[in-house]
Parts: structure tokens; sequence; C-alpha cells
């Protein structure tokens, strides 16, 4: 019987099917993924069971899934060097969820942050997936026995209900499953285009970095700059102008422009179109790369089922130990 102590150095992250991600989703996951695709046995799943929590249209899911693959492979992940899947092509995480289930306290997961929030904001939109969400997370994480997950800081009490379900399994049946240590990532928390909140498409704030250089600039252009500045020949404050931010994220010469907004040689919309030219060259490969995916959905699809496919012998072994464990074979 395969035990945790034998399991390979594996890192899982899952990935919502929200469609072509926006710049915050690169800056603050995708780049992460495709680093450490070179130093871990790195398997990457678009959650569409998860999904299902907020996506009550078929056509839609499938549409946004088939994007986030597309979008992932055109951003630098290799299915080469990776296991990309979609969640529902191993549906065998599903009855390991049902088992850790058995061994999970109701009060654990009601003490998550999301499903916390949703009660006291929109407690009648509430649905039961919601509340068991964090368990077939931890199904998710634990199927192919993974040892790291990348997180930001912000979701490491996520990662960490997902251990002390691998915990009370193992004290329950035996040691079976690794404790996923965090592996924390230094991602910038990218605001948006609002310059309060998060990046984010339920609040329409993002920059959609995979869309035509027309829509690209005209999601910067309304960004909110240096409110502190009314006036063009006013000096500026960089540090307190999210273009600015934004510039130094992704622009190697942001110090050039910083003093020049200082100094107010250059004007917020002077900021903003050489932001909207930069993201537009630096990811005009990728866009046409996943444009040309998306004109053969068979080759991703085929792409998918490859990744299911190598993981059948990991999940059979997984589930055969853990039925055995269990007394249900």
């Amino acid at each position: 019987m395969t035990t945790a102590a034998k399991a390979p150095i594996r890192a899982y992250s899952g990935i919502q099917p929200s469609g072509a991600p926006h710049l915050g989703n690169d800056l603050g996951a995708i780049r992460n993924y495709v680093a450490l695709q070179e130093r871990y046995e790195s398997i990457y799943c678009i959650v569409d069971y998860h999904a299902l929590t907020s996506v009550h249209d078929g056509d839609r899911l499938r549409r946004q899934t088939r994007e986030m693959a597309a979008a992932l492979i055109a951003l630098g992940l290799d299915p080469n060097k990776c296991t990309l899947f979609v969640q529902s092509h191993r549906p065998e995480v599903l009855e390991l969820a049902w088992i850790l289930m058995t061994v999970t306290p109701v009060s654990w997961v009601e003490r998550t942050p999301t499903y916390k929030e949703k009660k006291l904001t929109q407690p009648d939109d509430v649905n039961h997936g919601l509340l068991t969400y964090p368990i077939l997370q931890a199904a998710d994480i634990l199927l192919p026995k993974a040892s790291v997950v990348p997180v930001g800081k912000d979701q490491a009490a996520h990662l960490e209900l997902s251990r002390e379900i691998a915990r009370a399994f193992n004290h329950k049946f035996g040691e079976t499953f690794p404790e996923p240590q965090a592996v924390f990532t230094e991602a910038p928390v990218v605001l948006g285009t609002d310059g309060e909140k998060k990046m984010s498409k339920s609040i329409n704030n993002t920059i959609d970095i995979l869309s035509d250089a027309e829509t690209i600039k005209k999601q910067v252009m309304s960004a909110v700059t240096d409110v502190k500045r009314p006036l063009k020949s006013d000096p500026g404050h960089p540090e307190a102008c999210n273009v600015c931010q934004l510039h130094k994220l992704v622009n190697p010469d942001y110090k050039e422009l910083w003093e020049s907004e200082r100094n107010a040689t250059t004007g917020c919309a002077d900021l903003k179109r050489a932001l909207a030219e930069r993201l537009t060259a630096h990811y005009a490969p990728a866009r046409e790369r996943y444009q040309e995916l998306l004109a053969v959905p068979h080759e991703i699809d085929s792409i998918l089922g490859d990744g299911a496919q190598r993981l059948l012998p990991l999940v059979t072994e997984t589930m055969h130990e853990v039925r055995e464990r269990v007394g249900l074979a």
C-alpha cells in the first residue's frame, strides 16, 4: 500500500474557469504557475465542479473552461512540463470528497471566510455546494497527494483547512495523505482600474490582457490616477497613483515615468497611454496564441483529455488505498 512518505514533491493548484484572465490573474498567479512547472511535478486543475456553485449556465461554463485552458497555455503553461486538466474529467475527486466529509466537522467548514461572508450578505443565495466547497477543495489537493500548494498569504487559511482534513483522515485510518505545505508566492496585490479594490471581473475593474488593443486602451484610460493632482501642471504622487503602481509591475523603466510624474512633465493621460501600449505589446504573442487555440477547440480538448488520462494511474492508486483503509474494498 502506497503511503504519504513515498509521495514525490508534487505541486497542485486549482483555477476557476472564469474565461480569459485579466492582468491581476497573470501577475498574481499564472506567472507563478509557469515558474513552478520548472521546479516541481506540477498539476493544474480547472475546477469546473467548484464553478457550479455560482455558474448555472452549461454553455457558459463549457466556453469559459476552454477559454481558461487556452489562456493558461498561451501565457506559458506547457502541457509537456505540467499536467493540465479539468476537474470533472477525474470524477474520483467526488468520491474522495464524500469520504472526507465523513471526517470533517461541520464547524470547520462553517468558519471559512467565503461562506461566512456570503451567509451575512446574501443569505438566500447560499447553496450547499458553497458550504462543502472547502472539502472538495481538500479532495482536489489530496487526490494526487500534492506536497505543496502555491498560495498568496491571504489564502493560507483555506490551505490550513485542507491540512486539518488530511490530519483527521490520517488519525482515523492511518497515514495516507501528506499534509500539503504552502508555497507562499511574492505575487503583488493588483488593484483594479477603480484604484480601490483588487482587480476582479465581478466588480468590472479589470484590464483584459488577451483582448484587442482597443479594449485594453479603453480599460486603461478609464483607470483612476492621482487624485491629489487635479491639474497636469501640479506635481504628482506616483506612490499614490494606481496607474504608476501598474507601471511598476509591468514596466522595467517605471522609475523614469515616476520621476516625470513627480516633476509634472508627464500628464496622467500620457501615463495611461504608455501603460496601454506597454500591455498591448507585451501580451501580443500570448494574445495571438490564445486566438489560435480558440480557433481549434478540439486541440484544447485533446490537451485537457491527455492531462486527465495522465493522472489516471495516480488517482486510481490513491482511491484504491483510501477505499481499502475505510473498508470499501
